[in-house]
């Protein structure tokens, strides 16, 4: 949201994002932000609200309901007593943050653009954080009324249009993806060597199973896999990397730095243990801009593109033993490594943000 909100400022659009107080990835209040209900703040021009959440990180269902609900009604109550626009874009999931804005915008009859970049219930019931029941069928009376009410639904893959079609095949539709906004540094040349140095940088969460890959993964002498971030299994992680010397945890790193040492490495592994319709990991658009080739070890829409642009490998249905098998192939030499400008090269050429959003800016306004 803030690259779409960046994008609307460069052509000359006003803007301001409405979003709770910063947590993430660690879930608490960021220190600068803490005791404080609400704060206006401008970042590159753009003028932020943030509004009070209860923060937290926990794998308990009723604790991440409740911090969810916090912002949702803080939002709710914002958005029907404050002035704005009279087109709103609505980020969707979290599900209840979404129906709390979708419901109060639509009293006010303000023109609704839903973005929609995770399928939930769905979502949830693959990842394994509810059965259907009661609580599922809530939640899917209330995607249905997001996706009812919005004038225009952004869709971040091709499988989550298509999910939304089929129930509302009239509604008006635009495939958004999640694309990176910098400009990509040139691709370092790279003395030959044999060593190979493999690179996993975000969340460490139990969708993304790093901490089960660290166990499982078999790692010939020359090559190495680094890991940057936070989360919930950062712990566990780090235990077995203070075990293993050929897997390096490195803990969490500023945004603006961590191009600066990606481009240093040789693969990129995107994981997502388990498979989530709908889901295709921004990660590998932005890394692919930097020229780095993909270790993808998942399947879906995510892995097709991997395919059929020819970005990197990929591994299908958490087969650990198909995982070493490459890894072993690329510090062998068996397998070609991928040329690093022409992944960045097809990369840029294919998932531009600039012609993204002018061909979306067109479609919008035309409605």
């Amino acid at each position: 949201m803030f690259v779409m909100a960046n994008s609307y400022l460069n052509n000359g659009y006003k803007v301001f994002v409405i979003c709770p107080l910063p947590n993430y990835p660690q879930g608490s209040i960021f220190k600068d932000y803490r005791n404080k209900f609400f704060l206006k703040e401008k970042i590159n021009g753009i003028d932020i609200k943030r509004l009070w959440v209860f923060a937290s990180n926990s794998r308990s269902k009723f604790i991440r309901l409740f911090s969810m609900l916090s912002f949702g009604i803080c939002l709710f109550v914002f958005l029907l007593f404050n002035k704005t626009p009279k087109k709103v874009i609505i980020q969707c999931s979290p599900l209840l943050v979404g129906f709390f804005a979708v419901l109060a915008s639509k009293i006010k009859g303000k023109t609704i653009i839903l973005n929609v970049s995770d399928l939930w219930p769905l979502a949830g019931i693959q990842m394994g954080l509810f059965k259907k029941g009661i609580y599922f069928n809530l939640l899917e009376k209330i995607e249905r009324y997001n996706y009812k009410s919005a004038h225009l639904i952004l869709g971040q893959s091709e499988e989550i249009l298509e999910h939304i079609k089929l129930s509302y095949p009239k509604k008006n539709f635009f495939l958004y993806r999640n694309l990176p906004d910098f400009k990509p540094p040139k691709v370092l040349s790279k003395p030959h060597s044999e060593e190979i140095k493999i690179v996993y940088a975000g969340l460490l969460g139990v969708a993304q199973g790093v901490f089960n890959i660290c166990k499982e993964i078999k790692l010939p002498s020359n090559v190495t896999l680094d890991i940057y971030g936070d989360g919930p299994e950062k712990d566990c992680v780090k235990n077995i990397s203070d075990k293993n010397p050929q897997i390096h945890f490195h803990g969490l790193i500023e945004r603006d730095k961590l191009h600066e040492v990606l481009i240093h490495y040789d693969f990129a592994l995107v994981p997502l243990i388990n498979r989530i319709y709908g889901s295709v990991p921004s990660k590998i658009f932005e890394y692919t801009s930097l020229g780095l080739p993909i270790i993808y070890f998942s399947e879906g829409e995510g892995a097709d593109l991997i395919s059929k642009y020819k970005l990197g490998y990929t591994i299908k249905d958490n087969n650990y033993k198909a995982l070493n098998k490459l890894i072993l192939e690329l510090a062998s030499g068996e397998k070609n490594c991928l040329i690093k400008n022409r992944i960045q090269e097809i990369s840029m050429g294919t998932f531009n943000l600039e012609v993204q959003f002018k061909k979306y800016l067109e479609f919008s306004n035309s409605l």
